[in-house]
């Protein structure tokens, strides 16, 4: 109980301080304003057709000079396409928002002042560059948007398809192919040596938070990453219950503006909640204590999601896709193969470009397959359905719904 009450003291503190340093922004509000910063992600062509993206590091110019806090969601006109690394210039009307974004400035003046020169930054450029050698498009931009989370080149008809059979996760920077490839490396290596499957697995967190960014969803999964892996290797084991507190007390603290109203981190954790909790005792109740087979598994984990956030994404979205489960068991079992074979036509294009031709076409076929089915599914009357109203009550008595199945399900049968 003490350490509990000095937990949410010290959170509190943290809390009061970042608001603290978040108040010139109030001041701020609807004036007019010239920074600069660097911008978080590539850029994605967002509404009214402006060049979207985030931008941190910010130097406050006029109307006075200042370094400010946080990061800022920018949209507007001026200047070409802007990578991740690239600094900017932006004139325009700051308006406050929620999330993880201080705030946001709409229709804004953009000016490119220096591209990216940090080495990650180019080798991911350079990476980029050689998939899109290697593979067509669609096919490249979906393979990009799985490895490393882009989806600034995605199609937009190729993005309202995955919408409607509730598969973005799967090209957001969403933490869940970090959870693959440390799964894929865990299998391949954990026989051999526990010490060298764990620095693996922890270089390789490393160089993928490097690679696609600090979002919220993917700290929270590096940090979940890294602690089981630590507990695996002295042979310890995590409580799935804990293990989620632990990682929403370290980004909470962090960054206390996720708690303050991120949608993302908080779909992360509900997600990961029904997945490490609920999923294993659906999983017990059907199968006893055999181990499922692979598809039988997917389908609970799928399906323990998506009823954990589905009353959160309606109340804040007001949408839903009817065909999710089908879509994640049919094309989601093979999204780590989708991811070794597009690193290995990535590469190839990257360092070799005159033989993509023959290591690109698995990458080819298995994309094509992800998206076949996806469009397929797609088109399946009322498959997906928007502007349903879900109130913050209807939300809360769902969620006690839910509450009351999982305390029946940890009962004994």
């Amino acid at each position: 109980m003490c350490l509990a009450l000095c937990a949410v003291g010290l959170g509190v503190s943290r809390g009061v301080s970042v608001r603290h340093a978040f108040l010139p922004y109030q001041r701020l509000a609807l004036h007019s304003v010239v920074l600069s910063g660097r911008v978080t992600g590539d850029a994605i062509y967002g509404d009214h057709s402006q060049l979207t993206f985030g931008v941190d590091h910010v130097h406050l110019l006029a109307p006075k000079q200042v370094h400010l806090p946080g990061e800022l969601q920018i949209a507007g006109f001026g200047t070409g396409f802007v990578f991740r690394g690239d600094a900017v210039l932006v004139r325009g009307k700051l308006f406050p928002t929620r999330g993880n974004a201080v705030a946001h400035i709409s229709f804004a003046e953009l000016q490119l002042l220096r591209r990216g020169t940090a080495p990650i930054d180019e080798l991911r450029r350079r990476f980029t560059a050689g998939l899109q050698t290697a593979l067509p498009e669609p096919q490249a931009s979906f393979g990009l948007g799985l490895l490393i989370g882009q989806r600034s080149t995605l199609p937009a008809d190729t993005a309202q398809v995955l919408l409607a059979v509730g598969l973005t996760h799967l090209i957001a920077v969403s933490g869940y192919n970090l959870t693959i490839m440390v799964a894929a490396v865990r299998r391949l290596l954990g026989k051999r040596s526990a010490y060298q499957t764990t620095i693996t697995c922890l270089v390789l967190v490393g160089l993928f938070l490097l690679l696609v960014g600090s979002s919220p969803s993917i700290v929270r999964a590096s940090i979940i990453s890294m602690l089981s892996i630590v507990a695996w290797y002295y042979g310890r084991i995590f409580r799935p219950l804990v293990l989620l507190l632990l990682a929403a007390a370290i980004t909470g603290y962090a960054s206390p503006q996720y708690v303050w109203g991120n949608v993302s981190w908080t779909l992360s954790f509900l997600a990961f909640f029904g997945v490490l909790i609920v999923a294993p005792l659906v999983t017990k109740r059907i199968c006893g204590e055999k181990e499922p087979k692979l598809f039988i598994r997917i389908m609970i984990e799928t399906l323990c999601a998506e009823l954990i956030t589905a009353p959160y994404m309606l109340h804040i979205f007001g949408q839903a896709s009817f065909v999710t489960l089908p879509a994640n068991v049919l094309i989601a079992a093979v999204v780590p193969l989708a991811m070794l074979c597009c690193l290995i036509a990535g590469i190839t294009g990257m360092l070799v470009p005159a033989t993509t031709g023959w290591f690109a076409w698995p990458a080819k076929w298995v994309l094509s397959y992800m998206l076949d089915m996806a469009t397929m599914l797609s088109r399946i009357p009322h498959a997906f359905v928007q502007q349903l109203k879900f109130s913050l009550v209807s939300m809360l008595i769902t969620y006690a719904l839910l509450a009351s199945g999982l305390i029946i399900l940890r009962r004994p049968p």
